[in-house]
């Protein structure tokens, strides 16, 4: 299997398997790759870690080989499932994290920046670098990345296709976290844990509310919160959360 899923606990684990070929995806990683979100969007889990196979790459862009030869309605085809599958991903009601090991570099950036959080092996790459092929970014890359790093900063690194370092994908927003080393799965469930804490389920309805700060004007983004507020009063945690508070106590968190 090139894209593999499997449950660690209450943590759903992607991987990009296709080592040899630096975990490039073609379309029916694409494909196997979409079943599986749809998959995780069905399971009961706290969260998604999402690796590449090998230590040499996440995944190193998209299978020049295949789009060669391809009409022009083929391409946009093949663009627009690219984006919708990512989006997918992006949509998912559980945080997710990539934990980049090795380059990620074009489609397997595209794929890193669809994760809610990313974090990064010291010394990897990462880039955008279509513009070396007379191609542009198709999965995503051009909205994404002016979103996290801020407009100037991602189009220096579309239009000049360079790759940056894991320490300076950090410095601009473009990663969460660095770590110097360590088993992929591992570094993802931690990350997960220390940030989630129990997995509190304000943190679906906190993420839905900053979502709409991207989309909304500000009038209603703040209506948006409001109602997002309210829903969140309803829950059972946010009645321990209250509870344990005022009782000076730790709350005891379900998810629920």
């Amino acid at each position: 299997m090139t894209v593999r899923l499997h449950f660690a606990d209450d943590v759903a684990v992607l991987t990009i398997d296709r080592p040899a070929a630096l975990n490039a995806l073609n379309l029916d990683m694409l494909g196997k790759l979409s079943q599986n979100v749809d998959a995780i969007s069905r399971a009961s889990v706290r969260g998604v870690v999402v690796v590449g196979g090998g230590d040499r790459a996440f995944c190193a862009g998209a299978d020049i080989g295949e789009l060669r030869g391809r009409t022009s309605q083929q391409h946009q085809n093949g663009a627009s499932f690219g984006q919708r599958t990512f989006a997918k991903l992006a949509a998912l009601h559980v945080p997710s994290v990539a934990v980049i090991r090795g380059a990620a570099l074009g489609g397997g950036l595209e794929l890193a920046m669809s994760c809610s959080y990313r974090v990064a092996v010291a010394g990897v790459k990462l880039g955008l670098p279509e513009i070396r092929l007379g191609l542009i970014p198709g999965y995503g890359g051009t909205q994404r990345l002016p979103r996290l790093v801020g407009t100037e900063k991602a189009m220096d690194m579309i239009v000049s296709g360079r790759t940056v370092s894991a320490e300076e994908a950090l410095q601009i927003g473009l990663v969460d976290k660095l770590v110097e080393e360590g088993e992929p799965v591992s570094i993802g469930i931690a990350f997960l844990d220390s940030m989630l804490k129990g997995y509190p389920a304000a943190v679906h309805l906190a993420r839905e509310a900053v979502r709409c700060a991207g989309s909304l004007d500000l009038d209603a983004g703040l209506r948006a919160e409001a109602e997002l507020f309210s829903l969140a009063t309803q829950t059972e945690d946010a009645n321990e959360g209250m509870n344990a508070f005022l009782e000076k106590r730790a709350p005891q968190f379900k998810g629920r």
